[in-house]
């Protein structure tokens, strides 16, 4: 499917509301809790593609895993995690040859048997986050609790959790859908020595992302010296992983972790450790795969519309999520966008996810 070119959100909401919704017993819920959800269409591959993996969690070294995405996996955000899933294989021409890698720290088993319930012949694997217990010993209190959760920092981990025959991963959050094909977005061109690929934002007031005691320090301002340092956000990224490895760039992350931990230089959860590694380091991706900032930025009620140009993933980062904005009864109107991709059958009984 080809980037939806918009001056503005009209035409693509216009799109959306002629195609059929989910039929209202079906997407109603509540946004926590244990929920139960519908079973997705099955998405064939074109021509053109390969043989369809198998389901399952075997195939992950397969030379016809095409694109590799990884994601995190909770209770907490499942329903955003399993629109997000359905959006990437509606859009793709090749949805039977993307394997998909879950780290996940509880609950497991009824995760993987819901992706499963939802996505028959899905390829996939969930991963025990297991450095969880050391990742929680690093992480300081942010602007926003969610933020400081250790599943919140799994991202800078895929290197030790990927099987080595995975050599580039796209790594995406849950409060997204995609509305293009994310093979774009995988084969991004990315130069030899770089690791890492995100849309960059240098009009950002990048010095908002560290405190004043941190640029009052030359021994450590001079981090970014020699850099063209622009704010990324990491909810989007295409990572190669063995460069990754090679750089020892998790180390990197956990050293800037464990010095915060002994001076406050930052406030933003897992943003500002991934800036200080990697800010002015990484390969530019079209801004039209993570038109972020939805959610409002954090401030909740604050309705944002899409940047100019096309879009080919929209992304609701800040705190005002779709599934709890349309649940309450007071939509922005991008969320009408995310609404056809929601599979909430009902909510149950509650499954500890502590």
């Amino acid at each position: 499917m080809p980037p939806l070119p918009l001056p503005s959100t009209l035409l693509l909401l216009l799109a959306i509301l002629t195609s059929s919704p989910p039929a209202a017993g079906e997407r109603d819920g509540p946004a926590s809790g244990t929920s139960r959800f519908r079973e997705a269409p099955l998405f064939y591959n074109a021509p053109s593609c390969p043989a369809p993996l198998p389901p399952g969690p075997d195939s992950a070294c397969s030379p016809d895993a095409l694109v590799h995405v990884a994601m995190t996996l909770d209770v907490t955000y499942l329903r955003g995690s399993m629109a997000a899933v359905l959006s990437v294989l509606q859009h793709s021409a090749c949805p039977q040859s993307i394997f998909f890698h879950f780290v996940a720290t509880s609950a497991a088993g009824y995760l993987s048997a819901t992706v499963a319930g939802s996505f028959p012949s899905l390829a996939f694997r969930i991963h025990p986050f297991a450095d969880e217990p050391s990742v929680a010993g690093l992480i300081t209190t942010s602007v926003r609790a969610a933020l400081d959760r250790p599943l919140n920092y799994a991202r800078s981990y895929l290197p030790r959790l990927i099987p080595d025959c995975v050599r580039r991963v796209v790594y995406l959050d849950s409060d997204l859908v995609l509305v293009d094909d994310i093979a774009g977005l995988a084969s991004t061109p990315i130069p030899d020595g770089v690791a890492l690929a995100a849309p960059e934002y240098c009009n950002a007031n990048f010095t908002s992302y560290f405190t004043p005691t941190f640029w009052a320090n030359p021994a450590l301002s001079m981090a970014f010296e020699g850099r063209r340092a622009c704010y990324f956000n990491t909810g989007v990224m295409v990572m190669e992983l063995g460069r990754w490895r090679d750089g020892g760039y998790t180390e990197r992350i956990e050293e800037w972790m464990d010095l915060q931990k002994r001076m406050r230089i930052y406030e933003l959860g897992s943003l500002p450790p991934f800036l200080l590694v990697f800010a002015g380091r990484i390969a530019a991706v079209e801004h039209r795969w993570n038109q972020h900032g939805l959610g409002g930025d954090n401030y909740r009620g604050l309705c944002r519309d899409l940047h100019p140009g096309p879009v080919s993933l929209l992304h609701w980062s800040g705190k005002g999520k779709p599934w709890a904005r349309l649940d309450g009864g007071r939509p922005c109107p991008v969320d009408t966008i995310w609404a056809p991709y929601d599979l909430l059958l009902r909510a149950t009984s509650p499954i500890d996810d502590s």
